[in-house]
């Protein structure tokens, strides 16, 4: 017997991940449905190995081959095409080579009988917000009108993704930049004066003295500090892909000033437009709760959704239960109980959604415009100081040469 690890739905809503013991995939795909499970994907345990985390990487679409057939798919059903026969036009024609084998599967399980979600859902390498909006969208009959709310949400995250990444990207190319000359410096430039000083017998000054003493007596040191830092560093970036590791990174980034309140409204925009997605295409809330926790990548925030999703199934108002994480900012919690009052809550979760994505880039360049001066400062006063402290000993000598 096999161990597989599924991830399924109730028919109250509630997604879950649960370990089922088979012979095969296809028989426990068969016991989930006689339970009357919804099935997301079903994948065998060792899945979880880095062999296993390795393919499902080189099966990984990339967001904007995805968007584009989103894009494509749309048009064609809303040209009146059966889900079929746009499937079968777009496995044979998609521009994305990677997404080609993928739809081939989804249309054969769409033809064998399966629901076009169940199919999407069993690639396991599709958003669970995409899944759960195709089957809200099959019960509801308008697929159509919830793939246009799907693409809008893909444009709008990957949008704010691509500002972040296009603020941070100066900074990092600053460290680099200063990190490769430093480099260079201490491991080349520096010995080969040492040397040269050595050769040459003569008095040097206090700064050049501490330089090469620092960079020739400890070299040693140096290079075994390095060797633990990226050990650590290593160590410490695998421990964060594991829960326990990545609840306590969420609670460092939390705490971090300034970065952390950044931090917290980011994670807070990507819910509420989640949640406004889901809510638009017509999950019901709970549901949609349960699925935007899953979607989140903070383990911290999205702990702190599906309590609320909780407390909302007992009853409590949602913005309550939200209030509750003591991780939602307030302004936000207001607007959705003015969303949950009007009978507007999708709408009011967009704007939440729009309101704190700006508070961010806002915050975010003002902080950036801060980094970088910095950066450039110290790295500046590092090699100027290098510098110095090299050719000073020469211009000494220059000195005397021309005084005597």
């Amino acid at each position: 017997m096999s161990e597989f690890l599924c991830k399924v739905a109730d028919g109250g809503g509630r997604v879950f991940e649960q370990v089922e013991t088979a012979q095969t995939e296809d028989e426990a795909r068969s016991r989930l449905t006689d339970r009357g499970l919804f099935i997301y994907w079903v994948r065998p345990r060792k899945a979880l190995s880095l062999e296993g985390l390795f393919q499902r990487r080189t099966r990984a679409v990339r967001s904007n081959d995805f968007l584009i057939f989103n894009q494509q798919f749309t048009t064609l059903i809303k040209a009146g095409l059966p889900i079929l026969k746009a499937l079968d036009l777009l496995a044979e024609r998609t521009a994305a080579p990677r997404l080609r084998p993928v739809l081939s599967d989804v249309r054969q399980q769409v033809r064998d009988g399966a629901l076009l979600s169940e199919a999407v859902a069993a690639q396991g390498i599709f958003p669970v917000v995409y899944t759960s909006s195709l089957l809200a969208g099959e019960k509801s009959g308008n697929l159509s009108g919830v793939l246009d709310q799907y693409i809008n949400y893909q444009k709008t995250s990957g949008g704010l993704r691509k500002r972040l990444v296009g603020v941070l990207i100066y900074p990092i190319i600053l460290m680099i930049v200063a990190t490769s000359i430093l480099t260079y410096l201490v491991t080349y430039v520096i010995p080969r004066f040492a040397e040269l000083y050595r050769y040459m017998n003569t008095k040097l000054p206090t700064p050049t003295v501490i330089l090469i003493a620092l960079v020739t007596g400890f070299k040693a040191y140096l290079l075994v500090f390095v060797a633990i830092v990226l050990a650590g560093a290593t160590a410490g970036f695998l421990w964060t892909r594991t829960g326990q590791g990545a609840l306590w990174f969420d609670r460092v980034k939390l705490k971090l000033p300034k970065l952390g309140d950044v931090w917290v409204k980011f994670q807070v925009t990507q819910f509420a437009r989640t949640l406004s997605t889901l809510l638009a295409g017509g999950t019901p809330l709970v549901a949609a709760l349960e699925t935007a926790a899953g979607s989140m990548r903070s383990k911290l925030m999205g702990g702190a959704v599906a309590e609320a999703a909780r407390k909302v199934r007992e009853g409590q108002p949602l913005s309550a239960s939200l209030a509750g994480t003591k991780l939602m900012p307030s302004l936000a919690v207001d607007m959705i109980e003015v969303g949950e009052e009007s009978g507007a809550l999708a709408e009011m979760l967009a704007s939440v959604a729009e309101f704190l994505e700006d508070e961010v880039n806002t915050k975010l360049t003002t902080l950036i415009s801060i980094i970088e001066p910095t950066i450039l400062v110290v790295m500046g006063c590092v090699i100027a100081f290098i510098l110095i402290a090299l050719y000073l000993p020469l211009f000494s000598m220059s000195v005397n040469t021309l005084g005597g």
